[in-house]
């Protein structure tokens, strides 16, 4: 699945695009302006393309911690339903109380929070990320994406290890229904390598059951992004 990374919609045509020539990209996480009146039309667009599976806002770079509130950008996600798109959070810790009452007005959307909603693994901050991740994870329509960790860390001096109570965590939160993994590539190249970034997760969950495995690392993501 490629994920949008600039919010503008030449790059949600690249990426399909690219989907479209290489069958090996299944699926599209894109980008529209949710808050644009017109935000039903950019969907019917783009949602021609059997490869779209879902949108992304970059929410983390939004100035007010509450953008995701507002009344245009609730209608915006409220029309992805009617297109059968994932909505994927881009958002840091702070955020995680404003995306509870987001979450808790759309119980029929399927949502993805992505990189873990990047815990402070840098200065070992875990009890408000975990308190509000708990709260995330209370409703059965959202999903958590295991990645993002190693840029959340020190860059130059990681250890695979300080990862495991933030995977914990989420573990135990979602269970391995509600958990797919993503490489964040090749944003992860910053401080570490995509074999690297993989191994961190497949050796946590190696002791699970086989099926748990295949679930966490691909069948989880194909299944809720709906991908063919």
């Amino acid at each position: 699945v490629a994920i949008q990374a600039r919010q503008t919609e030449r790059e949600t045509e690249f990426l399909l695009q690219l989907a479209e020539k290489y069958n090996f990209i299944k699926g599209v996480v894109g980008w529209v302006d949710l808050c644009n009146s017109d935000v039903r039309d950019r969907l019917a667009y783009f949602s021609k393309s059997k490869k779209l599976c879902g949108i992304r806002h970059i929410l983390q770079s939004e100035p007010n911690d509450k953008f995701m509130l507002q009344e245009n950008f609730q209608k915006g996600i409220y029309a992805l339903n009617e297109f059968d798109l994932v909505y994927d959070i881009l958002i840091f810790p702070k955020h995680l109380e404003s995306v509870y009452y987001l979450v808790q007005n759309f119980p029929n959307q399927r949502f993805i929070i992505d990189h873990l909603a990047k815990p402070h693994i840098k200065d070992g901050k875990i009890k408000e990320w975990e308190v509000g991740i708990k709260r995330l994870s209370k409703f059965p329509n959202v999903s958590c994406k295991v990645s993002g960790l190693v840029t959340e860390a020190s860059w130059d001096c990681w250890e695979s290890d300080e990862f495991i109570p933030y995977l914990d965590v989420v573990f135990s939160c979602f269970g391995v229904d509600r958990i797919m993994f993503g490489s964040d590539w090749p944003v992860c190249l910053l401080c570490s390598n995509y074999d690297q970034v993989i191994s961190i997760v497949t050796k946590y969950i190696s002791d699970l059951k086989k099926e748990d495995q295949q679930k966490v690392m691909g069948l989880n993501a194909a299944k809720f992004y709906n991908l063919n």
